[in-house]
């Protein structure tokens, strides 16, 4: 089997179990890696020591599977709903709404490799999701999944940032997708002035220790009094840049159920009071 033809296999596999992007990169020391440490050194992963402990596993994704030759990129539209506001109703980002998306593509993750070890039982393959010490928005931006936008998310043309990244790593050569070299954020600045605690502090750089998301989803200890004010009525996560980027503003609906807001136990209608998107 080809280079070509293997990659075309999985992709279309890929699509099949619900991937809406896919791409496919070479394995190569990681980008960024100088700035990523500066980044460490700035103080800018405040309590998530995780990061500089694994300092080293990012240099090159050999670390996440040795012999690594290619890297099959992935993303998944989680858009469902449009969130509703109520008084005195707390809000929750989008991506904890429904199901948590790392049992659900670890499990589609897992049917990928298994075909691809059919389709080359001397392959060896991985699946990530967001917990490898691996940089899985640049290798996107890298398999042409997308760019990088003025808020450190991946943004594509047609799912804006609304869709989980996710790596499946190969021993097996494939042909390779383009990177998306132009990045289409313009002059917008939606994004910067949208952040609600100037997280955002230039285009592409953010410090995590004023984000919402970090305050109330990686912090483990007690935020102080300000910095609870300053979340307003955030529970868990923020998605303020998102909801400011106009290119999130036509993104279709997932066709994956299990990202729309449960229900409660004991009623029949949904947590959140929500009209479909356009």
């Amino acid at each position: 089997m080809t280079a070509a033809e293997l990659t075309r296999a999985l992709k279309e596999e890929a699509a099949r179990l619900g991937f809406d992007l896919v791409g496919a990169t070479p394995a190569i020391d990681a980008p960024d890696l100088d700035y990523f440490r500066q980044w460490l050194a700035d103080g800018c992963a405040g309590k998530m020591r995780y990061l500089a402990d694994r300092i080293d596993a990012y240099r090159h994704p050999s670390a996440v599977l040795e012999g690594v030759r290619s890297i099959l990129m992935l993303g998944m539209n989680y858009r469902s709903v449009e969130p509703a506001t109520a008084a005195g109703v707390g809000r929750v980002s989008r991506f904890a709404w429904g199901d948590d998306y790392h049992a659900i593509i670890r499990g589609r993750l897992r049917e990928l490799a298994a075909f691809h070890r059919r389709l080359v039982p001397s392959a060896h393959a991985r699946g990530v999701v967001d917990t490898a010490p691996f940089f899985e928005k640049r290798f996107g931006q890298l398999a042409g999944l997308g760019w990088i936008g003025k808020n450190t998310l991946l943004v594509n043309p047609r799912f804006g940032s609304w869709f989980f990244l996710a790596a499946m790593l190969t021993t097996e050569e494939l042909s390779y997708d383009e990177p998306a070299a132009t990045n289409s954020c313009g002059d917008c600045r939606a994004c910067l002035d949208a952040c609600p605690t100037g997280a955002l502090v230039g285009p592409g750089r953010i410090d995590p220790r004023r984000c919402i998301s970090y305050l109330t989803i990686e912090r483990r200890d007690d935020v102080s009094a300000d910095e609870r004010a300053s979340c307003g009525d955030r529970l868990y996560g923020c998605d303020a840049c998102q909801e400011a980027c106009p290119w999130n503003r036509e993104t279709p609906a997932t066709a994956e159920r299990a990202f729309y807001p449960r229900l409660r136990s004991s009623r029949s209608e949904p947590v959140n009071f929500c009209k479909r998107p356009r």
